[in-house]
């Protein structure tokens, strides 16, 4: 098998930009570049990943936490990540914490301890004292996402803002009587995204006069199926319903929208709905909703975690504002009171 010294004569390179080249560690221009890789695929060359890592005491993996898996949201941030790492020559390692506290004990304490990844993403988990600095005193980077971590670099979207623009829009279509379908107690866990998302809705309302009614409050589970439940509950009164729904994800929303049809209520002639996310269904069911960019917030994370890696790099900011959007399609309306 060919080795680094023949794929560099062959591009008329040293080997130190072979290696740099081929494994995306350091600055090599787009010709040498491109010179190296033609050089490497002619001689069947393979960067050795033991090699790579005995020589620089990296694996070139990545670890990345996630509370879920069996939620768009997170496997939408998780393909995000993994696309960006596989650009830049990095392997993922996936560590799910759908379990209970064990799991997410033995994770922090032993297999991310074991010098098996270079660094760690963490998507909507907030990190204990103990466990950030059990991985700062490996000198592993951390990259947290979902809201602020005191001493990690942190990417964060204001929920209480998210769910004002949501709720606002439903105002400024004249509805008055918006219900509201939120998190249970079990997911106002992490960065209570559930209780901010409420607060934000509830100020929406107080901001236009009107009073938060708790009747038209649903707990749900952020599932399809919990949101059908609930949007069943809140649409089963003829006489006292909402004309419209927001929902704190585009899931819960779609099953509003799914038992609004059960029951035969027009959406959105009788009832409007608006949900969080941009969901990969919304354009299908055309759900109104506020895009958070999941895909873009874990090539973000990427980005961050590259430059803490990477020597030379630009630093971010230790916190930084992710973005969102407003997006309308035809789930919205007029309120027919309006």
């Amino acid at each position: 098998m060919a080795g680094i010294e023949e794929v560099a004569r062959l591009a008329g390179v040293s080997t130190a930009t072979v290696s740099r080249a081929l494994s995306g560690r350091g600055h090599v221009s787009p010709a040498a570049k491109a010179k190296v890789e033609e050089a490497a695929a002619r001689l069947g060359y393979v960067v050795s990943s033991n090699a790579s890592s005995l020589a620089t005491g990296r694996t070139r993996n990545i670890g990345v936490v996630v509370p879920f898996l069996n939620r768009w949201f997170f496997t939408s941030v998780l393909e995000g990540a993994q696309q960006a790492l596989l650009r830049r020559g990095y392997d993922l390692t996936l560590y799910n914490l759908a379990g209970d506290g064990a799991e997410r004990r033995s994770v922090f304490e032993q297999f991310l301890l074991r010098k098996r990844v270079d660094a760690v993403i963490a998507v909507s988990l907030e990190l204990t004292e103990a466990e950030v600095r059990r991985l700062h005193e490996l000198d592993k980077p951390l990259v947290g996402v979902g809201g602020p971590i005191p001493g990690v670099r942190t990417l964060t979207i204001d929920d209480v803002a998210v769910a004002r623009l949501a709720t606002e829009h439903l105002i400024g279509l004249g509805h008055r009587r918006i219900a509201h379908i939120g998190g249970d107690r079990e997911s106002d866990v992490d960065f209570h995204l559930p209780t901010n998302r409420r607060q934000g809705y509830e100020q929406a309302l107080a901001d236009a006069g009107v009073a938060p009614d708790p009747r038209l409050f649903a707990a749900s589970d952020f599932t399809v199926q919990g949101a059908y439940d609930a949007a069943k509950q809140l649409l089963g009164a003829p006489h006292d319903r909402p004309t419209a729904i927001f929902a704190a994800s585009d899931e819960m929303a779609i099953g509003a929208i799914l038992a609004a049809r059960d029951l035969g209520i027009r959406v959105p002639d009788e009832v409007s709905v608006i949900g969080i996310d941009d969901h990969d269904l919304a354009p299908f069911f055309g759900l109104s909703t506020v895009a958070q960019f999941p895909r873009v917030q874990g090539e973000t994370a990427v980005s961050v975690l590259m430059e803490q890696l990477e020597p030379g790099a630009v630093r971010a900011p230790a916190v930084t504002q992710l973005p969102y959007e407003l997006r309308v399609r035809s789930s919205t309306a007029r309120a027919q009171e309006a």
